[in-house]
């Protein structure tokens, strides 16, 4: 099997990274195994952040990936988060919750100078980001502490353009993946592909190694990416329901239902598109809502009736982020599930 020389792998697998369902056990597991485990950093406090990257060097010597967004945060608009709260209200008075104690907040970080000097302590072998690239100033401090840098493109455009500022490889995330869409040269959905029709294309336009992501759950979706000539293949869905990832037991009962089969782009958990599995919030005011406040203000004012929701049991307001191929997911170690994937891979 061919792996990229500058990931320094045994296996052509990259766990994806996945906020809210992981932390450093997941990505330890995965390295150690002989792929890149990744570590999700956007929601992390700075304390969080240091926890985490340390209980990763403990728990392994290999590679591994930090993952970072780096989209621009919005100016807060009160006419639009009153609109967003009107929309929520009869939920709100079904749950008996009082919208004016609901405080503000961003939700989801952005890569910034404080996150590359915590990080910098640590020098990870790979930092990847979602929502293009950060400042160049930023870039280049990751490059000089030796990391190699990975972002995803979801239209040709975004990979040539990644390639012209910087990025060492490519993941063409296809339509099909699970959690939000890396776009960010363009808000068009209809730009979107599937994976097989996205990367061949982006292959054919750039020279960095592309990796391949979205809807790959076993080894025969790892085998037909490689046969299209990704250098990788990154793969998501298919660990959420591992030991080592902190996915609820609500997330992990949909990931087991026939619920799975069904998932839609939605941008009212965040404010921007995301893939995850159908749930009541999703059918009654998405899945794409004109008012929910830009990402990652729509957070906040749904926040609440989650938390209600689920001390219901109840997963109605609840991301159940999930790609289209949940049929793969089963609770298995990651050690186990990465070495299977590249199992139909011819050995090097």
């Amino acid at each position: 099997m061919q792996v990229p020389a500058f990931l320094d792998l045994d296996l052509p697998i990259i766990q994806a990274p996945m906020a809210g369902v992981q932390g450093s056990a997941l990505a330890a597991a995965v390295c150690n195994a002989g792929g890149l485990g990744s570590l999700p950093c956007a929601m992390l406090s700075p304390q969080q952040l240091r926890n985490e990257l340390t209980q990763l060097r403990r728990l392994t010597d290999r590679p591994f990936n930090i993952n970072f967004f780096c989209h621009t945060p919005p100016v807060p608009d009160a006419d639009r988060e009153t609109r967003w709260r009107s929309a929520l209200a009869p939920y709100y008075a079904e749950y008996g919750i009082d919208v004016s104690l609901i405080a503000a907040g961003p939700g989801r970080n952005p890569f910034s100078e404080e996150s590359a000097v915590l990080v910098e302590e640590f020098r990870p072998a790979v930092v990847s980001f979602h929502f293009g690239l950060p400042h160049p100033d930023l870039l280049q401090r990751v490059k000089d502490w030796g990391a190699k840098v990975l972002s995803s493109a979801t239209t040709v455009d975004e990979a040539v353009w990644l390639e012209d500022h910087g990025a060492d490889a490519i993941i063409a995330q296809g339509l099909e993946a699970g959690g939000h869409r890396g776009m960010f040269l363009t808000d068009d959905l209809t730009t979107q592909v599937g994976t097989f029709a996205l990367l061949p294309q982006i292959l054919q336009a750039v020279n960095l190694p592309v990796i391949a992501a979205g809807g790959i759950a076993d080894a025969r979706g790892v085998a037909a990416a490689m046969a299209l000539g990704a250098s990788a293949a990154q793969v998501g869905t298919a660990y959420m329901l591992c030991p080592e990832a902190t996915t609820s037991a609500l997330h992990r009962t949909a990931l087991q239902s026939p619920a799975a089969r069904h998932t839609a782009l939605t941008n009212v958990f965040t404010g921007r598109p995301a893939r995850g599995i159908v749930n009541r919030v999703i059918r009654e005011l998405g899945p794409l809502s004109a008012v929910a406040p830009q990402f990652p203000l729509a957070t906040t004012s749904i926040a609440p009736l989650r938390a209600r929701a689920e001390s219901q049991d109840c997963s109605d307001f609840t991301p159940l982020w999930s790609g289209q191929n949940a049929i793969a997911c089963k609770a298995v170690p990651a050690a186990d599930l990465t070495r299977e994937l590249a199992s139909l891979l011819p050995h090097r």
